[in-house]
């Protein structure tokens, strides 16, 4: 099986992490673009080393999906271990284990520490908590953690355990580049009311949830006939009894609506007849986050509220995938009120800053029809520029009247229109430290303010795009803020040679602007080499 390009980029990245040392790193592809492909891929190369390897997970489903695809990528066959089922003693150098089985104490005993070479964690949010971390400290192996997209915040949280991010393919990148389905949502003008929905666990109580969206069922389903009779629909809902009565009204509005649920003993015989057509909705409680697709479902209805982006983009994921004749996947979002927790929106797939995700937020809502999510935070991006430039040029005028000799980060990093950088939160524990001596020494040493760079991360960004910047060519900290200081706009776009030019001929001129010039409309001669 030939990889895509992405797919291959990524498993070199894994194998030159462990190769450099860290033995505990991260791969992040969005669900849809084949990460247990990657991983099996990689299991392959360990295989051949002579290497054991186990892939571990918390659902059957998962584990079964890895072996199918495991045979079907590579040829390898799995042992397993779970439930009654040993892997000892087989001649399988591949196991796919239930994190629930190998937990226990008895069962882990019964392995050497170097049992395995290689683990895979499949979905690796889950991996901090206590059952994966007894698992990972018995065996001395390298291991690879595997998710569709962690927020930030998980990513904090992952880094207290994994000691890298080998490779990460973002949801935008993979729709660009014709692997996953375009994206479009629509707010539905539907006040839900969740400020009396208690919290659990990180998230809000799904009991409560249930309560407090039970009187608003019918008018969802109103707005569904209206958006969604001719799209195949999947609903996530917060309980089993709300997923079943909102079926029943879905049922009764003119959709072919089934319903599924950890109990339902035909499950497999109605996702079979969802895929085959015979349903156009499937209402379910949060069953089908993990391990199933059905990439011809052209709809995805959120009625499960949430403040974790990576469960948010599981229930998203299970539209994203392509099929032939689907043109897109409409989300329909909700205007959700609560009063002390911010929820996951669509901007929540696509917005790594927060400023930009709630302007993307206001202006989906404000469009009222199905806005293209790519489309929709380019416009956020640039209202957010627009608002950050206007904040700036009172910034500066501050700082020209204190005359300061260095560059203030923010000005730096929009006058090089890096938003990479002005959108930077650190992951790693070294990341999170103070800058160090040397770092604050050198961005002075450069033109860089150092006071409002709190952390190492950030630090070494800054340094690393200075140096680069420099080899390029382009304009410095001490270029950017005089000429801009002066009026001049987006300095940091320049060629060195070009700013060194004007400048000198601002020195000749008494330091003042030569009368023919005009700040605002100046463009740089483009220097050839």
């Amino acid at each position: 099986m030939d990889l895509r390009p992405y797919q291959q980029e990524a498993k070199e990245a894994v194998q030159q992490e462990w190769a450099k040392g860290n033995r505990k790193t991260l791969l992040v592809l969005p669900t849809g673009c084949g990460k247990t492909i990657v991983f099996s891929k990689i299991i392959e190369d360990r295989v051949r080393q002579g290497e054991r390897a186990l892939v571990l997970a918390h659902r059957s489903e998962l584990l079964d999906q890895a072996a199918d695809k495991l045979a079907q990528a590579t040829g390898l066959m799995c042992a397993t271990e779970k439930a009654e089922e040993s892997c000892l003693g087989s001649w399988f150098r591949v196991v796919v284990g239930s994190v629930q089985s190998l937990m226990r104490e008895k069962r882990l005993k019964q392995f050497p520490s170097d049992y395995f070479d290689t683990i895979i964690v499949d979905e690796a949010h889950h991996c901090l908590s206590d059952s994966y971390q007894r698992v990972l400290g018995h065996f001395d192996a390298k291991v690879l953690g595997v998710t569709a997209t962690p927020d930030r915040g998980d990513m904090r949280n992952l880094g207290q355990y994994f000691e890298s991010l080998a490779y990460e393919y973002t949801l935008p990148k993979a729709i660009k580049e014709g692997f996953l389905s375009p994206i479009k949502a629509h707010t539905i003008p539907l006040k839900l009311d969740l400020s009396g929905v208690g919290m659990q666990s990180g998230d809000f109580k799904a009991g409560d949830i249930g309560t407090a969206l039970d009187p608003y069922l019918h008018q969802i389903a109103d707005e569904m006939v209206k958006c969604c009779m001719d799209r195949k629909t999947v609903v996530f809902l917060p309980l089993i009894k709300t997923s079943q009565k909102f079926c029943e009204i879905l049922n009764s509005k003119g959709f072919a609506a089934a319903e599924v649920n950890g109990d339902s003993r035909d499950r497999a015989e109605i996702l079979a007849d969802f895929d085959a057509g015979k349903y156009n909705v499937l209402c379910n409680s949060m069953l089908l986050t993990e391990g199933w697709d059905c990439p011809s479902v052209d709809c995805i209805v959120v009625l499960r509220p949430t403040k974790i982006r990576s469960l948010y983009c599981q229930m998203v994921g299970r539209g994203t995938r392509l099929y032939p004749g689907k043109e897109d996947l409409l989300l329909l979002d909700f205007l959700w009120h609560t009063e002390r927790h911010e929820l996951c929106h669509p901007a929540s797939l696509i917005c790594e800053n927060e400023e930009v995700a709630k302007k993307m937020t206001e202006n989906i809502e404000a469009a009222g029809c199905p806005v293209d999510i790519e489309e929709a935070e380019k416009q956020a991006a640039e209202d957010v520029v627009a608002q950050r430039e206007e904040a700036l040029a009172k910034k500066l005028q501050e700082m020209k009247n204190r005359k300061r000799k260095l560059v203030d980060p923010l000005q730096f990093e929009m006058s090089i229109q890096a938003e990479d950088l002005a959108s930077y939160v650190p992951a790693f524990g070294w990341e999170m430290s103070p800058p160090s001596e040397k770092q604050i020494q050198t961005l002075e040493k450069l033109g860089i303010m150092p006071d409002e760079i709190d952390n190492a991360g950030k630090a070494a960004k800054l340094l690393d795009r200075l140096d680069k910047r420099r080899t390029e060519g382009l304009t410095t900290p001490k270029q950017i803020r005089f000429l801009e200081g002066r009026g001049f706009q987006h300095v940091g776009t320049w060629q060195f040679d070009s700013a060194k030019n004007l400048i000198d001929r601002i020195a000749g001129n008494g330091w003042r602007v030569p009368s023919g010039i005009n700040p605002s409309e100046y463009r740089p001669e483009v220097i050839t080499w």
